[in-house]
């Protein structure tokens, strides 16, 4: 998924959508200790998927807090 799809979308959806990669993550990870073959690639773009969708998430939440400036120490 690309970052400009990432910020078309709301954060309760990237919310619900990292969950669901972070759940076919793990399911991909158990399931390769198994005797299923593994696709590392996959995996690795769903780590950057979900690394793409926190970033996002976290400069919108950035982005609500007001900035404080720092106060003149006078002496």
């Amino acid at each position: 998924m690309k970052m400009s799809e990432i910020t078309k979308k709301d954060s309760e959806s990237l919310i619900v959508f990292a969950n669901e990669l972070r759940e076919s993550l793990r399911s991909g990870r158990f399931g390769a200790a198994g005797s299923r073959a593994r696709d590392v690639k996959h995996s690795k773009g769903v780590r950057r998927d979900i690394a793409r969708i926190e970033t996002a998430l976290s400069a919108r939440r950035l982005a609500r807090t007001p900035i404080e400036t720092p106060r003149s120490v006078t002496r």
